[in-house]
């Protein structure tokens, strides 16, 4: 069994990847980020594939993979994968929606906390002249989280995880989430919102957690904004393009919206010459201490990185050796019969 990690992430040999699919697999590990790159002798001896987001996988791409049988995102999202390109070629795409739960859900809260806890505003104004900065009153959103609503959009595995941890702090949790099953809020003591419209106008906190889709690309956008609470607070540990950057920006340089707290921007590293992302760097009195930015590591923690080795590999290896698909996300537009 070949198995192919075309854009490998930088770090060590992939020792993890050896042992999981034991002997008589061998493991090719690239680090580029454009399929053209890579050979096509080895886009064909692969059997299976697995994907660190890095790359994009497009028709043209998966036809390449002439012996493969699975491509795994080694990640929750799979949006840079063409999934019914690959069913129609019967190859299985799976993701690991499993491996960083509590280290995005933490984060999601911990960008929340600084906000509103005035953390680093409080940690600039002490750098920046520690007999000036000592004041309580330094951070713009600073102020109580109990009692408050906590919202979320998206009440999967990581949605579910944030949201406990907001209950945990004694904040009112609701939910908008269309494929959420029945009873869920009832088993967990959430409210549940039909309307995303609802729930942006009563949230004092809006954490999202969806995935990436043709619904969800965009979805805050300048008349979702226009709708949250005066004064809330948006966090983003999804996926960037689901929020646009250029609504938010006008969204905070108003005063509509309290702030933000972005793990995630539609592009990645972001354009610095983009208005939030300069107004952010020149610390522009109207957006300093509202905006927190962190560079897509709401994912990481050493622990999570080799969960998600191990199971990127166990899903390549039960679906080539034993034809059995793990978080097969495509299984519907694959051939039957």
């Amino acid at each position: 069994m070949n198995i192919l990690i075309p854009d490998f992430i930088d770090v060590e040999i992939p020792d993890t990847e050896r042992e999981v699919a034991g002997d008589g697999a061998a493991i090719v590990t690239l680090r580029e980020r454009l399929p053209e790159r890579v050979g096509e002798a080895i886009w064909s001896a692969a059997d299976a594939v697995i994907s660190w987001g890095y790359m994009p996988f497009d028709g043209a791409t998966i036809a390449r993979m002439t012996r493969c049988r699975a491509i795994v995102a080694a990640m929750v999202g799979y949006d840079h994968i063409d999934i019914a390109a690959a069913g129609n070629r019967g190859i299985a795409v799976c993701n690991v929606p499993d491996y960083g739960t509590t280290e995005i859900a933490d984060h999601a809260i911990a960008l929340m906390l600084a906000l509103r806890r005035g953390i680093a505003s409080f940690q600039d104004a002490l750098r920046a002249d520690p007999r000036v900065g000592w004041r309580f009153d330094a951070a713009p959103l600073i102020g109580r989280s109990r009692g408050k609503r906590f919202g979320v959009v998206g009440l999967g595995a990581i949605g579910t995880a944030a949201a406990l941890r907001a209950g945990a702090l004694g904040m009112t949790v609701s939910f908008h989430d269309p494929f959420a099953r029945a009873g869920l809020d009832l088993a967990l003591g959430f409210e549940r919102r039909h309307d995303l419209d609802e729930l942006l106008a009563e949230a004092d906190v809006v954490s999202l957690h969806a995935l990436l889709t043709d619904a969800t690309r965009g979805l805050i956008g300048r008349a979702a904004l226009a709708r949250m609470k005066p004064g809330a607070i948006l966090i983003n540990t999804a996926r960037g393009a689901i929020v646009d950057l250029d609504a938010l920006h006008d969204a905070l340089r108003e005063g509509r919206l309290g702030g933000a707290g972005l793990d995630v921007l539609p592009n990645e590293p972001p354009d610095p010459d983009h208005p939030l992302i300069a107004a952010w760097r020149r610390r522009e009195s109207w957006l300093d201490g509202r905006l927190l930015i962190t560079p897509h590591a709401a994912f990481y923690s050493a622990e999570g990185i080799v969960d998600l080795r191990r199971k990127s590999v166990e899903a390549a290896v039960a679906m080539v050796r034993h034809g059995r698909p793990i978080n097969c996300v495509n299984r519907h537009l694959m051939p039957t019969g």
